[in-house]
């Protein structure tokens, strides 16, 4: 299943929209308001919470967010390089290995599980703001959204310098 993450313009919070391919909303990413550390909700089509994404608050070197499932049990860290000259990403402390192969602001990204492709994604090209396509199947999608998120808002974060 095909789903399109595209950063609202104009929200409190910095939420995203999360499409399919008929442009109806599957999910929702509602992000909290004057949040140090760019706390963001992944949430059912009804506003149910499935995951929560945080920034660390100081990161000297090395970029990290943190997953978090509905109980509010972190299920995952996701960090950068020291030095990260090819934008790699890793997942740290999942149930399964979980790798990120490819430069994630390059065109494509495949994320695998067990060295076995459960994701593609693709950046849209946008001038305003980020836009992702992820193709994954359809009981993977609520993590992988929630993992593009950490991402992002890793990236905006070394992109700010905050």
């Amino acid at each position: 299943m095909k789903v399109y993450i595209k950063n609202k313009l104009w929200s409190i919070g910095n939420g995203s929209s999360v499409l399919n391919e008929n442009k109806e909303p599957v999910f929702q990413v509602k992000g909290k308001a004057l949040s140090p550390t760019k706390v963001k909700y992944v949430c059912d089509k009804d506003g149910n919470k499935l995951f929560k994404i945080r920034n660390k608050f100081i990161n000297l070197f090395v970029h990290k967010a943190f997953i978090y499932d509905a109980n509010k049990n972190k299920i995952a860290t996701v960090k950068d390089k020291f030095i990260n000259l090819q934008n790699e990403y890793f997942v740290l402390g999942y149930k399964d290995e979980i790798k990120i192969q490819g430069k994630f602001f390059g065109r494509t990204v495949q994320i695998l599980r067990n060295d076995e492709v459960i994701g593609r994604i693709t950046r849209q090209i946008t001038v305003i703001r980020d836009a992702f396509e992820l193709d994954a199947k359809e009981e993977d999608l609520p993590f992988l959204i929630a993992l593009v998120i950490a991402i992002d808002n890793i990236t905006d974060k070394k992109r700010k310098r905050q």
